[in-house]
């Protein structure tokens, strides 16, 4: 996958985050910052290996 697929992924994530935040889904919201957090923690160290 290359960067701008996965800063897609983690924009999505995020944006999805949002979402379920303003409507009240506060679990889902926070499992969905988390995975964007971690996902982008990945990338980061991946591209840092390199």
């Amino acid at each position: 996958m290359n960067n701008f697929k996965k800063d897609i992924v983690i924009g999505l994530l995020f944006i999805a985050g949002i979402w379920c935040f303003i409507s009240g889904q506060f679990i889902v919201s926070t499992v969905l910052f988390a995975s964007a957090a971690i996902y982008s923690n990945i990338v980061m160290r991946t591209q840092v290996k390199n």
